[in-house]
């Protein structure tokens, strides 16, 4: 038997689901012993009340039966046994039936009592709490007898009620104190991790309980093996590229003292020598440079498109998308480098680009779209990782490019906690690539 669909009711937060696994055996096992102690427990009560009344209810009978009349057995009961405080009169129904309220439980016990002992028991209304109405068949026909309720029913059936409940209140609070306790440092890890994987750093420290300090120190460990990793990378990268530029520029000053005719060529490879480093210096850079910082997404991208008019591109800024507003934390120059290349591998590979943001209250995107050859569904993870040409699908002839491009974009989205999805623009037939990230 499946339970599946269990999990669209269950909370989805730890606090509640521990909550739950806490409290739930608790009120159940509560509530089971609640009932079964009160139905034994008052059963057994009101039987012991039930038999006391019968007993005088006998002598009741017996006086009524010894009185001439009916009349008489009225008066004979009200002198003779006026401290037991029960009225007996004639009953004007001819059909009377038992009546009482559904959740009259001791009521339930002091008709089937009555059935069993009292003789010549008709029918009993029970539907005032605060009084008992018996019909009693005698021999001189149908009686009525009314006596205090309080007679067959204890005093104080609540306080069993009232100490569970608030005894199951208070063990409640004790156990929710203790286990948000417990469960704080656990928030506190999820948050330092999901901080990291958007570029944040969130200063962190274990605590709590052995096993959520042991995760805790892995937690620190790992973070330190990435920090270290990303940053003998960039350091590697920036060496290379660096120690490169001088070579480069002799071999420039070399060339200048060429003929112009002979030269060219190898000008033009020396420049495209240095655009490559160029582009290795913006990948070992990537996502690393500058703070998190709230940032304005929509006017971040209208500069971007600004500049990138400026520079002869014919790029076009489409209206705002989604009802957000704000600001989002984000790394603005890695975040400006990441929307350039895009725009840039669009106007090289096609004529026309198209630029948007979506804000929602939850979602950031921004969407880059060209018209130009696109690439093919199987090879769009090929073209996020570095140093990828896809010469099938873009046409190389179009400018340089080492294959950087996408894949810069796609680590700077990565380090905010996003990623760079790639399709194809129902708009334009081309490209189109998205940074999408939580705000």
């Amino acid at each position: 038997m499946s339970f599946g669909w269990l999990k669209h009711y269950m909370p989805r937060g730890i606090y509640g689901r521990a909550a739950l696994i806490l409290l739930l055996p608790v009120v159940v096992l509560q509530l089971v012993v609640m009932v079964i102690f009160a139905q034994r427990h008052f059963q057994g009560v009101t039987q012991q009340m039930s038999d006391t009344v019968l007993r005088e209810l006998a002598l009741v009978m017996e006086v009524v039966d010894d009185a001439p009349t009916a009349g008489a057995a009225t008066d004979a009961v009200a002198t003779t046994l006026a401290p037991l405080q029960i009225k007996v009169r004639r009953a004007e129904l001819r059909d009377p039936q038992n009546a009482r309220v559904w959740y009259d439980y001791s009521g339930r016990v002091l008709i089937q009592r009555m059935k069993d002992r009292l003789p010549g028991f008709v029918a009993a209304d029970l539907l005032k709490l605060s009084q008992v109405t018996l019909f009693v068949q005698s021999r001189h026909g149908l009686l009525r007898i009314d006596f205090d309720r309080r007679r067959i029913t204890a005093a104080n059936p609540h306080q069993l009620f009232v100490y569970t409940t608030v005894f199951g209140v208070l063990l409640t609070v004790i156990a929710s104190i203790y286990l948000r306790n417990q469960l704080r440092p656990i928030k506190r890890l999820a948050r330092a991790a999901e901080a990291f994987g958007r570029g944040r750093h969130m200063p962190y420290s274990p605590a709590g309980a052995v096993e959520l300090r042991a995760a805790g120190h892995a937690f620190v460990d790992m973070r330190h093996r990435i920090e270290r990793h990303i940053e003998q990378r960039t350091l590697m990268l920036s060496g290379v590229s660096h120690d490169l530029r001088t070579p480069l520029t002799r071999l420039r000053l070399g060339l200048a003292l060429l003929d112009e005719e002979d030269a060219a060529p190898l000008l033009q490879d020396v420049a495209d020598m240095q655009g490559m480093l160029d582009e290795f210096l913006n990948f070992a850079k990537g996502a690393a440079e500058g703070e998190p910082a709230p940032v304005d997404p929509v006017a971040m991208v209208t500069d971007i498109v600004a500049e990138a008019k400026r520079a002869g591109r014919d790029v076009t800024l489409m209206p705002v998308e989604g009802t957000g507003s704000g600001t989002v934390r984000l790394r603005e120059m890695a975040m400006r480098r990441a929307v350039d290349n895009l725009i840039s591998n669009g106007t090289r590979y096609g004529a026309r680009v198209e630029v948007s943001v979506m804000l929602s209250g939850k979602t950031l995107r921004i969407r880059v779209e060209d018209d130009g050859p696109g690439i093919p569904e199987a090879r769009r993870e090929e073209a996020t990782r570095p140093f990828t040409r896809l010469d099938a699908a873009r046409n190389q002839d179009q400018g340089g490019g080492v294959g950087l491009g996408l894949a810069i974009a796609a680590d700077i989205a990565h380090a905010h906690g996003g990623v760079l999805r790639l399709g194809v623009s129902e708009r334009l037939g081309g490209l189109r690539a998205d940074i999408v990230m939580a705000r």
